[in-house]
């Protein structure tokens, strides 16, 4: 979605007709959560019940959606934040993606013991950080859960904390239409994965990190963090611009005493790599597709879990964005946003045919849009939905 607008006006669609379009409960981790939105309704179309999460507050494992909006538009009378996801394992919890506002919603999430605390909390238990991939949407706040950590509890980890997500690509993707390529911008190094982003961050921030590290005497930021690639096979990217979604099994790349990660390839043409996750713990597996279009990739991944985060998208936004009669071009950019993302209309078939036990939407697109609107992704799901709201807590397994 990140170029968009830059495209559609390219193919001739006026910028006013674009942006017209763009038209938790008192307890702290280990003490539980209760979630305030919706509860129960009726039976939606295709015969799943649409509910709101249950009370969690008694439960080990839980999933706390810290934001839900889907795409770098801050949409005009929206009130969801950037996506960012939590997941709690007992005394810990690890964040999947870091869009915009989610050091804001983990304190109001209140996570971790100190989370009333000025600078010891909440991060001080956060064991991991993972990227999906690198749109701005997922990333944008990643370098405040870093430089601002310091005066929110990262410093009081006692362990470096890890930081996932996908490699460099090797390749910028293929000119999208017609025309003259332009100059990519930094071409010595046009598409740095994740540990060169994180340490181009501390480069790029060094004035403040310095001014910690001499005035405030703050631990340097080698001591803190340490940011990896996940080792997708190497037979799965050779080809990023012909290729960039090949079928394939997951592969396990980090486990630790609570939580065992698994990856997979997904369809976010041309992003690659795109990566959804899985989290097994002693009380269930929560899978979080990323941004993603139709692939048996994430019903592999997700085959049998307890809970499933997908993202979805309104196909009636870029029907707005490119109204009929469509020109080759205007067609090329609309299938274009819809094929790089799933449809309402699709997300239950995926679910069902994993096996999930829970559906949760997140990265809904666009992110001000009524729960009436998202409700029809139950179709064809015989499982429950939960159409995600901010600060919505989900039990995983039995409570204790």
């Amino acid at each position: 979605m990140c170029e968009i607008m830059g495209k559609a006006a390219a193919a001739g669609v006026a910028r006013r007709t674009m942006l017209a379009s763009f038209g938790l409960g008192a307890a702290a981790l280990g003490i539980g959560a209760v979630s305030g939105q919706a509860q129960a309704a009726e039976p939606g179309p295709g015969g799943a019940r649409q509910y709101g999460p249950a009370p969690a507050g008694s439960h080990r494992t839980r999933l706390v959606l810290l934001g839900t909006s889907g795409g770098p538009p801050y949409w005009p009378g929206g009130t969801r934040e950037g996506i960012s996801s939590a997941l709690v394992v007992g005394d810990r919890y690890y964040i999947i993606d870091a869009g915009h506002g989610v050091m804001g919603q983990l304190r109001k999430a209140k996570l971790g013991p100190n989370f009333d605390s000025d600078m010891d909390g909440p991060l001080d238990v956060l064991g991991g950080i993972f990227l999906t991939h690198l749109h701005s949407d997922h990333v944008v706040d990643l370098n405040n859960i870093l430089s601002e950590g310091i005066f929110n509890g990262l410093q009081n980890v006692g362990s470096k904390v890890p930081i996932w997500g996908p490699g460099n690509r090797g390749e910028v993707p293929e000119l999208f239409g017609e025309g003259k390529a332009p100059q990519p911008i930094n071409p010595k190094n046009p598409t740095p994965g994740t540990k060169e982003m994180t340490d181009l961050l501390v480069q790029a921030f060094a004035t403040d990190f310095n001014d910690r590290l001499f005035d405030n005497r703050k631990p340097r930021p080698e001591e803190l963090w340490e940011a990896f690639d996940v080792p997708v096979p190497k037979k799965y990217l050779k080809n990023p611009n012909t290729e960039p979604c090949p079928v394939m099994e997951p592969f396990v790349f980090f486990q630790d005493e609570y939580v065992t990660v698994s990856a997979i390839l997904v369809n976010h043409a041309p992003v690659f790599p795109a990566l959804a996750y899985r989290f097994d713990t002693a009380d269930g597996s929560v899978v979080f597709s990323g941004d993603t279009g139709l692939t048996p990739n994430i019903i592999t991944l997700a085959r049998g879990a307890d809970v499933l985060v997908h993202e979805v998208i309104d196909k009636s936004w870029p029907e707005s964005l490119f109204p009929q009669p469509r020109n080759d071009a205007q067609e090329g950019l609309y299938q274009h946003l819809i094929r790089s993302h799933t449809l309402i209309e699709d997300v239950g078939a995926v679910a069902q045919d994993a096996g999930v036990g829970t559906l949760v939407l997140s990265h809904l697109v666009p992110g001000n849009r009524p729960d009436e609107v998202w409700a029809r992704c139950g179709e064809g799901f015989d499982g429950r939905l939960v159409i995600g709201h901010d600060l919505d807590v989900i039990g995983v397994g039995q409570p204790t």
